[in-house]
């Protein structure tokens, strides 16, 4: 069963002042519903596969095209190819095959999962202002202060996974982040189901969460 809920968020300053805030409504699936994320993740991690092993089967193996011997009267099993998958050499039964498969969900459905992961993370979901993605050039040493200022976690040291979404990820704020390990960036406009179940911690802009609202909304 899908439900609208309504989220208000507190935007918080660089000193943990809260700044105001930000209501947003989504509608989401209720707490049987978490097939659908299953469901969305599945598909995501199955698409991202390479699928470059590949065996051939007995079609493929070069020769085999001559009877190896005759039907009858040797006292041998009877045989009809050199490359039958019971032969030494021979074709690969059910083996990998290489190739692009991929696996489809509806738009609407992924879109769900997504509002639905949102809606799970909200204890753990933190939003500030739009300035606070603004560098005026790259700085890992300060997007860490940055993080440790809002959030109270060193990202040095501790491997809590923080996820910022914002509405526009230019060269600064992306090489700031680049070097933090347990820390990624994504657009609002391109989130996917793992990154968001990944993260421990959320970090919003408010234009972000606009943008979310445009975007996700059925």
């Amino acid at each position: 069963m899908i439900n609208e809920q309504q989220l208000t968020y507190s935007i918080e300053a660089s000193n943990q002042e809260i700044k105001g805030n930000k209501t947003i409504r989504l509608k989401v699936k209720n707490y049987k519903g978490v097939y659908i994320v299953h469901r969305a993740i599945t598909q995501q991690l199955s698409n991202n596969r390479q699928r470059t092993a590949n065996t051939k089967t007995r079609s493929e193996v070069s020769g085999g095209g001559k009877k190896p011997w005759k039907q009858k009267g040797t006292g041998r099993a009877r045989a009809g190819s050199i490359r039958s998958p019971l032969w030494r050499g021979g074709g690969v039964v059910f083996g990998p095959e290489s190739g692009q498969r991929v696996t489809k969900i509806n738009k609407k459905e992924k879109q769900l999962a997504l509002r639905t992961l949102l809606y799970n993370k909200f204890k753990h979901t933190i939003v500030v202002q739009d300035e606070w993605q603004r560098f005026s050039k790259p700085s890992t040493k300060l997007m860490s202060k940055k993080i440790s200022e809002i959030s109270g976690i060193t990202i040095t040291k501790t491997n809590v996974a923080v996820l910022i979404i914002v509405t526009n990820k230019n060269s600064n704020l992306y090489l700031s982040v680049r070097n933090l390990k347990n820390v990624d960036i994504i657009r609002a406009d391109q989130l996917n189901t793992f990154s968001l179940l990944k993260a421990q911690k959320l970090i919003i802009t408010t234009s972000s969460l606009d943008k979310i609202t445009e975007v996700y909304s059925a």
